[in-house]
């Protein structure tokens, strides 16, 4: 079975929760287990965070796209802005490196991404945007058919 599902909203803070639900809700139709759906609910918060804070550095004009693609026991997701880019993506890959100290980051988004997934590809391009791929397979899909 395939299905696929597109959102996008505006780069609001409140907007995280919304995305991390919305694609949850999704997901459930191939029967994750709670560490799966939780897993993958981390991953989008911490994809759209990054959207927000870095790629718009806040401004709420910009907009977040995401896409999922279920396949068979396979979840992909595709989050993505148009905004500022990253410059050096091999140190922004890096544990706890941050590029706002002050606003007390951890600097672990990108980590967590790669832990909880079981593939994770991001390309940024400078005042063009960052998009971010990430598979997960699931190991007890029940694909509800209709």
């Amino acid at each position: 079975m395939r299905n696929e599902m597109n959102l996008q909203f505006s780069a609001l803070s409140q907007n995280e929760s919304f995305a991390r639900v919305t694609v949850a809700a999704f997901i459930t139709q191939l029967d994750p287990t709670l560490d799966e759906l939780t897993e993958i609910k981390t991953v989008v918060s911490e994809a759209v965070t990054n959207a927000i804070i870095h790629g718009y550095e806040k401004n709420p004009e910009g907009i977040v796209y995401i896409s999922v693609l279920l396949e068979d026991q396979t979840v992909t997701l595709t989050i993505r802005d148009e905004g500022i880019g990253i410059v050096d993506l091999d140190e922004a890959m890096q544990p706890l490196y941050t590029s706002k100290p002050d606003l007390e980051r951890s600097g672990m988004g990108f980590t967590i991404m790669e832990n909880f997934m079981d593939q994770c590809e991001v390309v940024s391009t400078i005042n063009v945007g960052t998009t971010i791929t990430v598979k997960k397979y699931l190991s007890n899909s029940n694909v509800l058919s209709n």
